[in-house]
């Protein structure tokens, strides 16, 4: 017995995006998808991630708009900082040549994150117009990156989205060992050390669960990012407090 085929909302550029709660149901094909159209702009970003919308898609599609059900999310107190990245945090934390920046190579990371191997996967959804439209959120004040730089190189990093105090990670690269989760550390430090509520990760992956993810319902989700975004935007300057926070007894897995 066939299925009939969803409708999806398209949008037009003056078209408001449908609620997260219209998305195709769990078990579909589809499922999590709430719309699709052609714009991709800083101001359709930041509508879509206060309503807990992302884009994601591949080249030759039109921009598809998610919100999947349930939502994967890492609360910072919640973050298992193994005892081998302990022991790698603590030498880069104490090397000269080792750094952590933010907001100083956002394009950069963008691209590296689009050119970062995937399983094994061929191309990527950060394509050139996801790039753009992310790159003018950042100049708008609301997108960020967290970069691990060795011997003034960029070697790792991420890239997320920030409405408040509500946090959406994005993607992240390394170009050594543990680069991207030294900059994972640091953002987790940084909204720990903040009262952030928790870091959004999308969907679920055994190496995100592996660090203290794990999947919430949906409309607690969208409950959450609507009183976090409500609050005082974040201080993104990392400071040797936020290290202490997060390497605190506790985090230890």
């Amino acid at each position: 017995m066939s299925h009939p085929t969803p409708s999806i909302p398209w949008l037009e550029a003056n078209t408001a995006l449908p609620k997260a709660a219209t998305a195709q149901p769990q078990g579909t094909e589809l499922a999590g998808l709430v719309a699709a159209g052609n714009d991709l702009s800083a101001p359709r970003l930041q509508e879509a991630y206060g309503l807990g919308i992302f884009p994601w898609f591949s080249e030759g599609q039109p921009v598809l708009w998610w919100s999947p059900d349930p939502r994967m999310v890492l609360k910072p107190a919640s973050f298992k900082l193994h005892r081998s990245l302990r022991k790698t945090l603590h030498a880069f934390l104490a090397a000269p040549d080792c750094e952590i920046r933010v907001d100083s190579a956002f394009e950069l990371v963008m691209q590296r994150c689009a050119n970062a191997p995937r399983g094994g996967k061929v191309g990527t959804w950060i394509v050139p117009n996801m790039i753009k439209a992310y790159v003018d959120l950042h100049q708008a004040g609301f997108a960020h990156s967290v970069e691990t730089w060795v011997n003034g190189e960029l070697v790792g990093g991420l890239y997320c989205v920030a409405l408040g105090r509500a946090v959406f990670g994005e993607s992240m690269f390394a170009l050594q060992t543990d680069a991207s989760k030294i900059a994972l550390s640091a953002l987790v430090a940084l909204t720990k050390a903040q009262g952030v509520p928790w870091i959004d990760c999308q969907q679920n992956t055994r190496h995100l669960a592996s660090l203290g993810a794990q999947e919430i319902e949906r409309t607690v989700f969208i409950k959450g990012i609507s009183a976090a975004q409500a609050q005082s935007p974040l201080d993104w300057q990392l400071q040797p407090i936020h290290w202490q926070a997060l390497l605190a007894p506790g985090h230890q897995a």
